[in-house]
């Protein structure tokens, strides 16, 4: 049995970034934790458009190891096809932008994320009104980077520091969340320049993923 983290676009270096991120936590895990690329994907998640698109083939994707899996991890911040999955699966199964969201709140009033994009924007806006927790957003503001653009670490830093400062001097923000998978890499030096946490939702759905199977073993 295993954690299968998805990634629903299909760029490998986005998932090998993922599995690195989550790589700490597989010591832990009571099952082994596998990142996946769906290669029917787009290279990256950055409309509403590639959002929709990706459902059904993440659903065949996901159909397709049900037996083997412990939980599924939809590795997207928009949460793809979220409900239909959960709707289909037997798993445990969580999402990065809501698991994201959760742990942001538990580690402080008032969350911001950063965005890759303007209009990733009006997207989250929506998710985290239907979360019913709009009161706890600080900011949602953006790199103006797409996904691809994210691989040049150099370039994307610099836009995370920046970024990253102006949700916690000008929006008064106490903890930060990186708004994309394609973001793995900058965690843990983004919440040693900015002086507050940050969340890396990769590994807080996965965090989350495997306390679900660790539950499940207590029956």
């Amino acid at each position: 049995m295993t954690i299968y983290v998805v990634n629903p676009n299909s760029s490998q270096h986005v998932t090998d970034g993922i599995s690195r991120a989550v790589d700490p936590m597989r010591s832990s895990s009571p099952v082994p934790i596998e990142a996946r690329t769906l290669t029917e994907g787009p290279p990256g998640i950055e409309s509403q458009a590639h959002v929709d698109g990706v459902v059904l083939p993440l659903l065949a994707h996901c159909a397709a190891l049900e037996s083997q899996a412990s939980a599924f991890v939809v590795a997207c911040y928009s949460d793809p096809g979220l409900a239909a999955l959960r709707e289909q699966s037997s798993r445990p199964v969580l999402g990065i932008a809501e698991a994201s969201i959760l742990t942001a709140m538990s580690l402080g009033q008032q969350f911001g994320i950063i965005s890759i994009l303007s209009k990733s924007v009006p997207r989250h806006m929506r998710y985290i009104g239907a979360m019913g927790v709009k009161d706890r957003l600080a900011a949602d503001l953006p790199l103006e980077l797409g996904v691809l653009e994210l691989a040049d670490e150099t370039r994307t830093f610099e836009r995370l520091k920046a970024v990253g400062t102006r949700l916690r001097d000008e929006a008064m923000a106490n903890v930060v969340i990186l708004g994309c998978a394609g973001m793995t890499n900058f965690r843990t030096d983004l919440e040693a320049y900015l002086g507050i946490p940050v969340v890396e939702p990769c590994q807080a759905a996965t965090a989350m993923a495997i306390g679900r199977v660790a539950l499940q073993k207590t029956r």
